[in-house]
């Protein structure tokens, strides 16, 4: 994804969140913050960005986010399980009502033969639950972890709440 297809996502969200009165939180561990970067790059973010937990370690995602320590020992830290309560723990932890959250392999090492390098699993926490969602890109890190931003705006956008009438 290109610089300008994440502004636009951004644009775009920024629009649908305001229209909505909502604020967004994210909790990301392998795109290291990008994706609240790409959201803060917007002037005019505080209406609605809330705030972004970056929990690269396993510690961090118990620490910060509430994430069981059990559902990473059990499931490892780049799992469905532990998307979810990453999304989970970021609303928990903070005054939203929508978060993404990221947790995946972005390279070039670190990947196995479950989990190879590019496999991302995405949370999405709204109103209307918990959502998840995994996706495997393919090319070097810093193409799988701005596909990752792109995709977990574009995963925001479609399921965020009905405008209120």
């Amino acid at each position: 994804m290109t610089p300008s297809h994440i502004a636009t996502l951004v644009e775009t969200l920024a629009v649908e969140l305001r229209s909505r009165g909502l604020m967004m939180a994210t909790a990301e561990s392998c795109t290291g913050g990008l994706i609240a970067g790409a959201c803060t790059e917007l002037s005019g973010s505080s209406d609605w960005f809330e705030r972004g937990f970056v929990t690269y370690s396993n510690a961090a995602k118990v620490e910060l986010l509430g994430v069981p320590a059990e559902l990473i020992d059990t499931h490892g830290a780049v799992s469905e399980p532990v998307a979810h309560a990453m999304a989970a723990g970021a609303l928990a932890h903070s005054k939203a009502r929508l978060a993404v959250s990221v947790t995946g392999v972005a390279g070039p090492t670190g990947g196995t033969a479950d989990k190879p390098v590019g496999t991302v699993w995405f949370g999405w926490a709204t109103p209307q639950g918990v959502f998840t969602e995994h996706r495997r890109f393919e090319g070097d890190r810093a193409t799988v972890r701005q596909a990752t931003v792109a995709h977990a705006l574009a995963g925001l956008l479609q399921r965020l709440p009905p405008t209120p009438a």
